[in-house]
């Protein structure tokens, strides 16, 4: 089973480096994930690539979720990009989109000369990172951990949330990149510090020698579907020994649905919601993830018009 999901190449899956206090996790999207989730909006390929590396952290963390629900990985503010969202929930579906100005946009990558730009760009010294978690249960409130895009990279960004939201001290990697045939690819790893105890003893040393082999993982080697991740993590831990987990397969799915859309509609002002109506009554709504249609005549929202 555990091979079967690794090798379709879309899959979250644990690890455990034997008999250290390191506990770590793995994602790897393509075809039958990612790909159609950035294939959807005709992103400019930088912007992609964020978006790629939202959605894997989504996966990665939310991998290790006891409840039913989901995760997002929220990134706003008042740059070239105002918001970009990855989403995954614990059935193993991922979703993901961005919302950004192109006039700011061209600007900065002239700026950059092309090149990838770092999260202050992206959002703007007022940038800030939410990590959000949404059980299935309705009477639960969902919990938000937020912290500054002030890092170069997501994934550092991310690394301050565990550390400061959490105490947890947590590396992480991210790397999504185009195929040859315009489709894409990303992985991702974890490795988060188990605390000391009395049994476990200090584990800042091991911590430390985790953090080391870790630091030797390239993006090349993240996102290459043709070095199976089992292998990758072999080749990373292979003296302290490693083992995977059983892999959950990971999809593309949205979670839009017409219930919940006439819930988010209902709760808007009655004449904002007039201001929308097409001449023939209807409501003509798009899911900004999945681009889902959605006509809805305006009676099952607002009722009759006065």
């Amino acid at each position: 089973m555990t091979d079967t999901v690794i090798q379709t190449g879309d899959f979250t899956a644990s690890f455990q480096i034997e008999d250290r206090p390191i506990r770590g996790r793995a994602v790897r999207m393509g075809a039958a994930s990612l790909t159609p989730i950035l294939a959807r909006h005709d992103y400019p390929p930088n912007l992609a690539r964020i978006l790629g590396e939202a959605v894997s952290l989504a996966a990665l963390i939310g991998a290790s979720l006891k409840f039913d629900g989901r995760i997002l990985v929220q990134a706003e503010g008042d740059g070239p990009v105002r918001m970009l969202v990855g989403e995954y929930t614990t059935g193993g579906g991922v979703r993901g989109y961005a919302r950004y100005d192109e006039e700011a946009w061209a600007y900065l990558e002239r700026l950059n000369k092309g090149g990838p730009p770092h999260m202050p760009q992206l959002f703007g010294p007022s940038g800030r990172l939410g990590l959000i978690l949404i059980q299935d249960n309705p009477n639960l409130q969902p919990y938000q951990g937020i912290v500054p895009l002030n890092k170069g990279t997501l994934a550092q960004c991310a690394e301050d949330y565990y550390l400061m939201s959490e105490q947890v001290p947590s590396r992480i990697r991210l790397a999504v990149e185009q195929t040859n045939d315009g489709g894409w690819v990303a992985g991702g790893m974890m490795v988060q510090r188990i605390a000391g105890d009395e049994k476990r003893g200090d584990t800042n040393e091991a911590w430390r020698e985790a953090e080391a082999l870790f630091g030797t993982l390239t993006p090349t080697e993240l996102a290459d579907p043709n070095l199976p991740m089992p292998d990758l993590l072999f080749r990373l831990f292979h003296e302290q020994g490693v083992r995977m987990e059983e892999g959950r397969a990971v999809t593309d799915h949205c979670t839009c649905n017409e219930e919940r859309l006439l819930h988010t509609l209902r709760a808007m002002p009655e004449e904002s919601l007039r201001d929308l109506v097409e001449p023939d009554g209807t409501l003509a709504i798009d899911c900004q993830f999945c681009a889902r249609h959605y006509v809805l005549p305006i009676e099952r929202v607002a009722g009759p018009a006065h």
